[in-house]
């Protein structure tokens, strides 16, 4: 089940912090793995570790103003797309910070970072999030959301990794391939 709680409680905390000057500024959200986050081997849970990072999505987006525009223009925020690297345990009861930020876009998508760091500085887990922001025609262009923002910026230039992840992606088939 989806944490409701966990996102209420993120947002009120988002909402009292200073607001973002734009998408590509960090958010910062403090966790605690739970015993309903972990999963057989007593470890947080992979599909949960996605789950907490949808929240520091929404918070982040919360403080740089995009749940308002979403809502004013009636759009919706959806995800094209992952990669994911896990590297640490976060056990029961570890306090955790998930660090979220949007790096660059192109001409129809957002691509978002975020990482979860343990208390002792070590990072457990790295996202990459392809987003995108839809209306009833499809696809948003990230100008048009960032115009709707206030924000007249250019994307800074993408990352070799990100591009690289986007040609891997381009030449992926869809759909799958079926035996």
């Amino acid at each position: 089940m989806f944490p409701f709680l966990r996102m209420a409680k993120d947002v009120y905390l988002a909402r009292r912090m200073p607001k973002l000057k734009s998408l590509t500024e960090e958010h910062a959200s403090q966790h605690i793995c739970w015993p309903h986050d972990l999963d057989a081997f007593l470890e947080l849970n992979n599909g949960r570790a996605l789950t907490l990072y949808d929240l520091g999505r929404i918070a982040m987006a919360q403080r740089a103003g995009l749940i308002d525009v979403l809502r004013r223009e009636r759009w919706g925020l959806t995800m094209a797309g992952s990669h994911v690297r896990f590297r640490r345990r976060i056990r029961a009861f570890e306090r955790f910070q998930t660090r979220s930020r949007a790096v660059c876009w192109d001409q129809k998508f957002i691509y978002i970072e975020q990482s979860m760091w343990k208390r002792n500085g070590e990072c457990a887990s790295h996202v990459l999030y392809r987003a995108a922001v839809t209306d009833k025609n499809g696809i948003v262009a990230p100008l048009r959301v960032l115009a709707a923002l206030g924000q007249d910026i250019p994307s800074p230039a993408m990352p070799d990794w990100i591009m690289n992840w986007t040609l891997a992606e381009a030449s992926r088939p869809w759909p799958p391939m079926q035996d």
